[in-house]
Formats: C-alpha cells, structure tokens, sequence
C-alpha cells in the first residue's frame, strides 16, 4: 500500500512540475512567432534599460532630461542599430519615456516596447 501511494506521488509531483514548466516555456517563447524576433526584443529591452540608466545619470548632473540624439552626442550611451526597431525618446521637466517601435515583418512581435523614468517597462 505504501508503495502505491509513493509511486502515485511521485507521478503527481513530476505532472505538475511538467505543467509548471510547459506554461514558464509559453511565457518566453510567446515574444514572437521565430527565435531571430525572441533575439531582437530581448537586445531591445537591454538597449531601452541601458538609455534609461543613461538619462537617470544625464539628469542627475545636468537637472534635465535628455534628447537621444544628446545622448549619443555626449558619449552617455552608443545606442545599437536594429534592423527592425526605432527608438526616440519623450522628455519633460518631470520625466521621461524611452520607446522602441517595431517595423518588421513578424505578427506576433510587440509593436512598442517603452521604459519610464520609474524603470517601468511595457509592451503593446
């Protein structure tokens, strides 16, 4: 008895460690519908964290937020090219928000990924 009540533990345990994993799978993957988009929206959210550490310390010796182009200008920050992404950035007296737009050909991309002055990012 106790070594049937083992085995159907253990085969509970490894079920829903498998669901727990397959549905952590889903969530990455679910960024594009071919790895080379997986690729590019990780870069772009490493590059978006990047700018906005670079407009936190520009504001912090400067009082103000910068444009990109006084960034790249600056030498605060070499923003990559990518193929399918623009990035521009909002500015005001209070804030800031960075935005990467994508113009590839992939459906299931995210259309704009942007980071604020919070650190928040989001994506549509």
């Amino acid at each position: 008895m106790t070594r049937t009540f083992g085995l159907i533990s253990v085969v509970i345990v490894v079920g829903i460690g498998g669901y727990l994993y397959t549905r952590q799978t889903q969530s990455v993957t679910a960024i594009g519908s071919n790895p080379e988009t997986t690729v590019d929206v990780v870069a772009v959210r490493n590059d978006l964290m990047a700018i906005a550490n670079a407009e936190r310390r520009y504001w912090a010796t400067n009082a103000r937020y910068a444009s990109l182009d006084e960034l790249r200008t600056g030498g605060d920050i070499e923003v990559p090219r990518r193929d399918n992404f623009n990035y521009s950035v909002e500015t005001s007296d209070t804030g800031f928000r960075i935005v990467a737009s994508y113009s590839g050909s992939d459906p299931d991309a995210p259309k704009r990924i942007s980071v604020n002055e919070a650190m928040t990012m989001t994506t549509e």
